[in-house]
């Protein structure tokens, strides 16, 4: 069977970018990914052009491809957009999700709940992301969809502290996302929309914490007396 080398580079990139493997506002290296997925330019340049329009790169000209930033008026906009576009998605996608829609979905969450089990953060990574990009399919709501894909990739490159925990209580809350995703499975097979967009919302509010940690850390540590008398030392 042939390979589809430009389909295996766009998979690749992809993962790469929401993994963080290639950081936001990271020029690309057209000649190095060109050598390591077996590609000439125009296909490649293909490729960059996908990604351009789904949000994970940006083309700037005489330049080249850049992976999409995440600078501070997009986070304002991040924040405000988020529990309104997944409250709307999940609602639809439990009016509207056909059966096969749902089989799919299922296994989406058999393989985020195998990854959690495993503590494959990665596999976490993006087998969440999977989960909620096929509730975008299952909303079939062409206006919404696009605006679904671009947020999942900021949630998912943002949403990367989550999980990795470093306490229990975090490890904890992993558990309860896990269990959340099967409520939610249950709310669009009871064709319950008011309660999917209420255990959306509760999904939303148990990760925003550690997102917003990501884009406000803590401070680093510093001497405070080092400080003294600085104000005088002009």
């Amino acid at each position: 069977m042939k390979i589809n080398r430009k389909q295996v580079c766009e998979t690749a990139l992809v993962e790469r970018i929401l993994t963080l493997d290639i950081a936001p506002g990271t020029m690309l290296d057209e000649a190095a990914l060109s050598e390591e997925y077996a590609l000439s330019r125009t296909p490649l340049r293909e490729v960059f052009q996908r990604l351009a329009g789904t949000g994970y790169l940006t083309l700037e000209e005489n330049r080249g491809a850049k992976v999409s930033s995440m600078d501070l008026s997009d986070m304002r906009t991040f924040f405000q957009s988020a529990p309104m576009i997944y409250a709307a998605i999940a609602r639809l996608a439990a009016e509207n999700g056909t059966a096969s829609q749902l089989t799919v979905l299922k296994a989406k969450q058999e393989g985020f709940r195998a990854a959690c089990a495993a503590g494959d953060a990665n596999g976490m990574v993006m087998a969440n992301h999977a989960f909620h990009r096929q509730l975008g399919d299952m909303a079939g709501n062409p206006y919404l969809l696009p605006s679904l894909h671009r947020l999942l990739i900021d949630h998912t490159r943002m949403g990367q502290m989550f999980f990795r925990p470093k306490t229990t209580a975090e490890t904890t809350n992993i558990r309860v996302a896990c269990d959340q995703h099967d409520a939610m499975i249950a709310a669009i097979e009871a064709r319950e929309p008011a309660r999917i967009v209420e255990l959306t919302l509760a999904h939303w509010t148990l990760s925003r914490e550690r997102i917003e940690r990501y884009v406000r850390p803590d401070p680093l540590p510093f001497d405070l007396d080092q400080t003294k008398g600085a104000s005088r030392a002009v």
